[in-house]
């Protein structure tokens, strides 16, 4: 399930975001991939289109690397494999 979830979000960078470098699970949002506000937006608004529901990340303590983002899809869609 996990490897589903990294191929949506390295769809959602590659797309919407305007990622050009490699996306791995080591990732930086901000630092490795470049996502601004806007770009954190778009990922974030994507992830709730595809999955059908509100990620609902804690403001003060927002991902930093993809494996983060995964971690939130994880727990967000009550997946047992993590």
């Amino acid at each position: 399930m996990m490897s589903d979830h990294l191929e949506v979000i390295r769809s959602l960078l590659k797309g919407p975001c305007g990622v050009q470098e490699p996306v791995r699970t080591e990732s930086r949002l901000v630092e490795d991939l470049g996502l601004d506000s806007v770009g954190m937006l778009a990922l974030a608004v994507g992830l709730e289109n595809h999955y059908q529901m509100r990620l609902g990340e804690d403001p003060d303590n927002p991902p930093e690397t993809v494996a983060d983002v995964m971690e939130l899809l994880s727990v967000r869609l009550g997946d047992q494999e993590t």
